[in-house]
């Protein structure tokens, strides 16, 4: 069975980087799409950005568009999130989730399914 783990959360300062790793094990990351979601303290948990599996196709939130990139290296089983000029907005638990489908790019919650149990990324001074 497909086991994600999230790393590379932390605290960051208002206006700088980070870049999230989701790496799988117990199967190819190269056969899914990979979604990204993060959870803010006291809101629902929303989609943040997606990747097809190929790589070709990639989809970004309104909060996170321009400031973000997603990537993979399916060789290393791995994808990547890079967020630009964090705001603590950004602050949150974020999770990586595999969907089989290629619908999934849409970020619906109900076509993933395997989780990370997520990474914490606080935005603050």
């Amino acid at each position: 069975q497909l086991q994600l783990v999230e790393s590379g959360g932390g605290l960051v300062q208002p206006g700088g980087s980070l870049r999230l790793s989701c790496t799988a094990s117990g199967g190819s990351l190269a056969d899914y799409v990979i979604g990204w979601f993060r959870k803010a303290p006291g809101k629902e948990r929303e989609g943040v950005s997606s990747i097809s599996a190929s790589g070709l196709s990639t989809n970004y939130e309104a909060p996170v568009k321009e400031r973000s990139r997603i990537s993979r290296d399916n060789p290393m089983n791995t994808v990547y999130l890079q967020v630009n000029n964090l705001i603590p907005e950004d602050t949150g638990v974020y999770y990586c989730a595999a969907g089989s489908k290629f619908a999934a790019l849409l970020l619906d919650e109900i076509d993933f399914s395997s989780w990370g149990q997520g990474t914490q990324v606080t935005v603050s001074s």
